[in-house]
C-alpha cells in the first residue's frame, strides 16, 4: 500500500458502519476511518454505491466529503488497496448472485486446514480491531432478501491439471469488510455543532450558502442523494468559520445520459430516506427525482434558521428538523403535505419556543423556503438554480 493507517478510537456507530479517528502513519494526518462489513449482498450494494459517488465527487469541492482511499479487508489483516475507477468484482458478483461470495467455501477450508497453515499472505499495518463488529447489519426498507446460495463452477474435466494436495489449495478470498479512508471533520455532525452553540446568524447563513453550493455541484454530477439531513451534513471548524461536508452517500444513486446535468427528468421508485426529511412524493410512494433533494434541504434550512428542534421517538439526542404539530405529535413536514394538499405553512413559526433563538429569516428567504417546500416537485428550484437565489434572498433581507 501506498499509505499504511492506524486506528484511533471509534467516533460514530450506524446501522451499517463503524467510524473511527486515525492517521496516516509515514504524515501524522489525520483521517476518518470507516469500516462496512461484507455480511450480507444488500448491504454491499450499498457499499458500493457510497464508493462510486465518494470516488465520482473526489476532492472537488470544499462542501462534500473528500475520499482518501479504498481498502478490501480479505482476511483478519490481509487488506488490498483498490484502484480508483474499479469496483473489486467479487463484491459486484456478491450483488448480482444473492449471496457472500466466498462464505461458505471459506468457513470449510479454514475448518479443514491445520492451525499451523492458517497464515496471512500479506500483513498490513492497519490496526484492526474491529473484527467482531457489526456481525449482524439492518438492510434498509427497499432492499430485496434473497435465500439463494452461491452458484458452484462445475469442474472443468476436459484439462487435465496436476492435482494439488490440500496444502497447497488456497483458500477462496472472501470481502470481509470494505474501508473508506476519508477526511476527518472535527467539528461532528451539524446536529452537534449548531446545538452546541448560542444561536448565530451569520453563521446560520453560511452552512445554507454551503449546502447551497454542495447540492449543486453533486446534481452536477448526476448524483442524487436521496438521504440528506443533518446527520449527514460533517462539520470542520477553521477559523473564518464552520466549513459544512456533505457525507454518506450509502442511499444516493447516479444518473448517466443527462442533457447539462438536469436530474428533473431520471425518477426513482425506492422509498428511503429518514422520516423528518423526506419529500411528500416519496411518503406517498410515488415515482420521484432529484427534487426530493430540494425539500429534504428545504427541512434543513427552515430549522437551522430558526433553531427548530424536535426529539426523535426512542431517543433523547435533540435534533434540527421543522415539522407539523399535530395535537401533541410532531409530524414530518412531508408527510403532513401528502396528507393534506392544501396545508399552508407558517414560516416563521408563529408559537413560542424555548429561548435562545436567532432572528427570525426575513421574507425574501421565507418565500424561497417555502417553494423549496412545496407540494408539487415541478415548483421547487433546481439545484443549480437555489445557491444564486439564496444568496439574493439573504442579501436582500440584510437591507
Amino acid at each position: 500500500m501506498e499509505e499504511l493507517y492506524t486506528l484511533e478510537k471509534e467516533v460514530g456507530r450506524g446501522s451499517y458502519g463503524v467510524v473511527f479517528e486515525g492517521h496516516m502513519a509515514k504524515t501524522g494526518q489525520k483521517v476518518a476511518i470507516k469500516r462496512l462489513p461484507c455480511s450480507n449482498p444488500e448491504c454491499i450494494e450499498l457499499y458500493l454505491q457510497e464508493l462510486w459517488a465518494m470516488r465520482a465527487t473526489a476532492k472537488n469541492h470544499i462542501n462534500v466529503i473528500a475520499l482518501h482511499s479504498c481498502l478490501l479487508q480479505t482476511g483478519p489483516r490481509n487488506l488490498k488497496n483498490l484502484k480508483p475507477g474499479k469496483l473489486p468484482l467479487c463484491l459486484v458478483e456478491s450483488v448480482l448472485k444473492g449471496s457472500v461470495v466466498g462464505k461458505l467455501q471459506s468457513q470449510e477450508h479454514n475448518n479443514s486446514q491445520p492451525n499451523n497453515q492458517r497464515r496471512s499472505h500479506s500483513v498490513s499495518r492497519l490496526e484492526d480491531r474491529t473484527n467482531t463488529v457489526l456481525d449482524k447489519v439492518k438492510p434498509t426498507e427497499n432492499t430485496r432478501l434473497s435465500d439463494s446460495t452461491t452458484p458452484r463452477r462445475p469442474q472443468n474435466k476436459g484439462r487435465k491439471r496436476p492435482a494439488q494436495s490440500e496444502e497447497e489449495q488456497p483458500a477462496p478470498r472472501r470481502s470481509l469488510a470494505l474501508w473508506l479512508v476519508m477526511e476527518y471533520c472535527d467539528g461532528g455532525d451539524l446536529n452537534q455543532y449548531l446545538l452546541s452553540r448560542p444561536p448565530d446568524a451569520q453563521r446560520n447563513h453560511s452552512v445554507v450558502k454551503q449546502l447551497c453550493s454542495a447540492l449543486a455541484f453533486l446534481h452536477s454530477l448526476g448524483i442524487t442523494h436521496r438521504d440528506l439531513k443533518p446527520d449527514n451534513v460533517l462539520v470542520c471548524v477553521t477559523p473564518k468559520g464552520p466549513v459544512v461536508k456533505v457525507a454518506d452517500f450509502g442511499l444516493s444513486k447516479m444518473s448517466e445520459g443527462l442533457v447539462d446535468g438536469d436530474l428533473t427528468r431520471q425518477h426513482f421508485s425506492s422509498t428511503c430516506g429518514s422520516d423528518f426529511y423526506m419529500a411528500p412524493e416519496v411518503w406517498g410512494g410515488l415515482t420521484y427525482t432529484a427534487q426530493a433533494d430540494i425539500f429534504s434541504l428545504g427541512v434543513m434550512f427552515w430549522a437551522v434558521l430558526e433553531r427548530i428542534t424536535f426529539v426523535e421517538e426512542g431517543t433523547t439526542q435533540e435534533q434540527l428538523g421543522a415539522y407539523v404539530c399535530k395535537g401533541r405529535w410532531l409530524m414530518p413536514l412531508g408527510e403532513a403535505l401528502w396528507e393534506n394538499a392544501d396545508l399552508q405553512l407558517c414560516i416563521p413559526m408563529k408559537f413560542k419556543r424555548a429561548p435562545p433563538l436567532p432572528p427570525p429569516p426575513g421574507p425574501a428567504v421565507c418565500t424561497l423556503l417555502l417553494e423549496m417546500l412545496a407540494l408539487n416537485p415541478d415548483d421547487r428550484p433546481s439545484a443549480d438554480q437555489l445557491e444564486a437565489r439564496m444568496c439574493s434572498a439573504l442579501k436582500k433581507d440584510s437591507h
